[in-house]
């Protein structure tokens, strides 16, 4: 993989201080939606909502935040100040939830989740350029660490908001959940400020002196960049078989292999904790041998594990492939940000990544009605031949992906 050519001055190593903090705000970027998951079936009970409203809710949520992929990344790179819109994303993702905790209007809980939505959607296209920039040389690594954050907030909220529920009712919870965004949300304007104007960003100089009409000109550039398109497929395709998995997993192991809710939880966590335990390695070697490498390897794996799996059938062997997939499957995520980062100009970063994660929310959206379709004409194990169907066709994208990378000035 070609080597990205950076300033003639060589960039001070800095220090990993930022990436946690950074790392820490995604975490609590998936607090909030794990914690939704728990709340959401008390304030239905309560507002005496149907289950088509239950689920309206989250729709919306993820209907909001598929649009806003696009105009969010452009309108980062247009502002330029990634410190003051990550804060400004961890108070627009915590507020919507306050004022839920005092409304009685299915409305009002609608409005706010397409609030959450598209706050969610901004931190994305602010964190990943920033740290992309700040680390260019250890780019998979970082990015590895900050997805690392998002899996711990996906993991930790709901046991310890179950606990407060235990104690409390709905809208006090939500009450408390606000404090911890207010607090990052203030340290890391106050943090990543001040990073910022000790260290300036050329990144976001040059992207704050390009005028509207040169922006569209290089977004219009931008959707003819192959190596971003083919990137952007496979993800999608690479999310599909995620989303698909995710749904049809637990549906198998209980109703095919009769595992309880705890046995169920259980095996989905080994799932989890490949793909947490891999993903700094994974991040660390696309740094030294190439993302290429990395995630063609991946996937390969992914598609071996999953013919295994389907063979293995309804025996032991075949709950131990399900870990062992979580390895190589949720290891690519942070790599393929990476790679695209490498493949788009410094300036239309946080565009490049609205892009990838509009084309993964239609692949999140599109994999599991697929499958359930497939499911439902030729049995559920036929859902699993689906899911190595979609791996492959996700690999093939990524080997014709150009390696060639965007070069620094």
């Amino acid at each position: 993989m070609t080597a990205i050519t950076v300033d003639a001055a060589v960039r001070p190593r800095r220090s990993f201080q930022e990436v946690w903090v950074i790392s820490l705000g995604h975490a609590l970027t998936h607090w909030y939606p794990g914690t939704f998951y728990l709340l959401l079936p008390l304030i239905g009970k309560e507002l005496g909502l149907s289950y088509s409203e239950i689920g309206s809710v989250l729709s919306c949520q993820y209907f909001a935040g598929a649009i806003a992929n696009i105009p969010g990344g452009i309108f980062v790179d247009s502002v330029g100040r990634k410190g003051l819109l990550m804060a400004a994303s961890l108070f627009w993702i915590g507020f919507p939830y306050l004022i839920m905790g005092f409304t009685h209007s299915y409305w009002m809980i609608l409005c706010c989740a397409t609030l959450v939505g598209i706050g969610n959607n901004l931190w994305h296209p602010s964190a990943i350029p920033w740290l992309a920039n700040r680390f260019p040389q250890r780019k998979g690594l970082v990015m590895s660490i900050h997805g690392m954050g998002g899996n711990i907030g996906d993991a930790v909220a709901p046991l310890v908001v179950g606990a407060l529920l235990a104690v409390l009712n709905w809208r006090n919870v939500v009450v408390i959940n606000v404090l911890p965004g207010v607090l990052l949300a203030t340290f890391t304007l106050l943090y990543l400020g001040r990073k910022q104007s000790a260290e300036p960003d050329e990144v976001s100089l040059e992207s704050g002196a390009i005028s509207g009409m040169e922006r569209l000109r290089m977004f219009g550039a931008l959707l003819k960049n192959r190596a971003l398109l083919t990137l952007a497929a496979g993800s999608a395709f690479r999310t599909m078989t995620q989303g698909a998995l995710l749904t049809f997993l637990p549906l198998y192991l209980g109703r095919e292999m009769g595992y309880s809710p705890l046995w169920i939880g259980a095996c989905m966590f080994a799932l989890q904790a490949g793909g947490f335990i891999a993903a700094p390695i994974a991040g660390h070697l696309s740094d030294k041998i190439g993302r290429r490498q990395i995630i063609v390897s991946s996937m390969s794996m992914s598609a071996v594990i999953i013919l295994l799996m389907i063979f293995a059938g309804g025996t032991g062997w075949f709950v131990m492939f399900v870990s062992v997939l979580g390895f190589f499957l949720f290891a690519v995520r942070a790599v393929l940000q990476a790679w695209l980062l490498d493949a788009t100009p410094p300036a239309m970063g946080g565009t490049a990544i609205g892009l990838l994660f509009a084309s993964q929310a239609f692949g999140q959206a599109v994999g599991p009605v697929s499958a359930g379709i497939v499911a439902d004409h030729y049995g559920l194990m036929a859902a699993f031949y689906f899911l190595a169907g979609t791996i492959v066709i996700a690999n093939l994208l990524i080997f014709v992906t150009p390696a060639g990378l965007i070069k620094r000035n």
